[in-house]
Formats: structure tokens, sequence, C-alpha cells
């Protein structure tokens, strides 16, 4: 197995994380010291890895390291499940051609309290318009889409591709599709230019929701238990055990 060239733990496969534990576990089984956890946690921008690097190879006990990293899994699967689901009201409101204002009123009732004013979300995603225009501009940043991105910049991105889709017409997105970066987002966008029926997407993408949120969940769990197999001094063979156990 491969280490992954970026830790995205939602996106990456089980083999991939479990190789990069695996690796862990060799550098350190050769280097002595903090200095490979050092550098790790210095380059690593995945949250929950990170989490891990920090809390799993710390002064805290077992009992209160597990505790924490539930309630980060908690937090983080939230968040995804969350942003997952703007995705798919987006899917939605371009195969239907909703109204955007409906749209966003959807969007603001995935959060306590609107992320923005309706003015303002409107403004940002109209400036887009405008935005890629230019010869030479960089769509692959201007209109990726991803779980990464905060919440706000998501839904502002989203609201441009209802707009757009309403204005010009689902089919002319079509052009957009290389710059998505979500495949959730871009194979459901795809779904609606094939004229698949709005209800029909929306329960489609919202089991593929479910699934991705479960098996990232089994992930979470997989590195959990595979670091702290690493901070018990446990065998190399040992800790491949542990990862091959939540390998499908």
């Amino acid at each position: 197995m491969e280490t992954p060239q970026e830790l995205d733990i939602l996106e990456m496969p089980e083999e991939g994380l479990a190789a990069y534990w695996l690796s862990i576990k060799k550098i350190m089984d050769s280097r002595k010291g903090r200095s490979i956890l050092d550098e790790e946690i210095a380059g690593t921008d995945e949250p929950f890895i990170l989490h891990l690097l920090e809390t799993v190879f710390s002064q805290l006990d077992v009992e209160r390291v597990r505790r924490l990293a539930k309630a980060k899994q908690s937090i983080l699967l939230d968040d995804y499940r969350t942003k997952i689901d703007l995705m798919r009201l987006a899917v939605f409101a371009i195969a239907s051609s909703e109204n955007p204002r409906v749209t966003l009123v959807r969007m603001d009732s995935k959060f306590a309290h609107p992320l923005m004013t309706e003015d303002r979300a409107f403004d940002m995603a109209t400036a887009m318009f405008d935005a890629i225009r230019p010869a030479g501009v960089d769509l692959g940043i201007l209109l990726s889409v991803d779980h990464k991105l905060q919440a706000d910049r998501l839904l502002v991105k989203l609201l441009f591709f209802v707009m757009f889709a309403r204005r010009e017409g689902k089919q002319e997105l079509q052009r957009f599709i290389p710059h998505m970066g979500s495949r959730f987002f871009s194979e459901g966008v795809s779904l609606a230019m094939d004229n698949f029926e709005a209800d029909f997407l929306a329960h489609h993408l919202e089991g593929i929701r479910d699934r991705v949120v479960a098996r990232t969940r089994r992930k979470m769990e997989m590195a959990l238990e595979m670091a702290l197999g690493i901070r018990e001094k446990l065998e190399y063979d040992d800790i491949f055990r542990i990862g091959r156990t939540y390998l499908p």
C-alpha cells in the first residue's frame, strides 16, 4: 500500500489511510524522539488526522483521547453532512429550475442562523458572473466546490450555479463540470442535465450522502485504533492487522 499524496479522510480510500499510519509506524521505529510527529503536525491540514497526531501521542490518558476523538468525529461528520446537503439542495434546484431565493432559504435551514443576509449572498453570487468572464481566469479555483471550503464560501458558489442554470439553462453548466471539484456535486449536476427528475435526484443523493458519512466514520475509527496501536508500541504486523480489519 502506498502513502497518499494528500490527506483527506472523506475522499481517500481505506487502503490509503491505513498506509499512512503504517508509514508513521515505520518512521517512528527508525527515528527516535518526537521529530516525526512534529513534522507531521506542522505539515498536516486534514483535521481529524491532525487531531489524532496532537492527542494520541500526548500525555493524555487513553480514555480521554478516545472521548476527544469521539467529540471531534461528531463535529467533523456533522460539518461534512451539512456541506454535502448544501450540494444536494443545489442539484435539486438545478434539476427543478427552482427560484434561487427558495434555494437559499432551504440552505439557510441547515444552520442555526443564516450565514449571511440574503442581499449579501446574492450580491456575492452575482459577482461570480463577472468573475468567470476574463480570459485566462482559473475556473478550477473560482468554481471548485468541496467539503473543505468554509460553509459561507460553499453556499455562495452553489448559489451561483443555481442562478446560472436558472438564467442560462442547466445544459449550459456542461462547460463548468470539469471545474466543479466535488465528484458528488458534478455527478449530480450531470444527472440533472440528463433530465433526471428532481425528487429522484434528491433521494438518490441523500442515500449517497449517508453512505459517504458512514464510511468516513469507519475510517476515523480505523485511524484512531491504528494510532493508539502505535502509541502502545505494538508490532508493525499488529498495526497492519488493525488496519486490515477495516478494509472492505
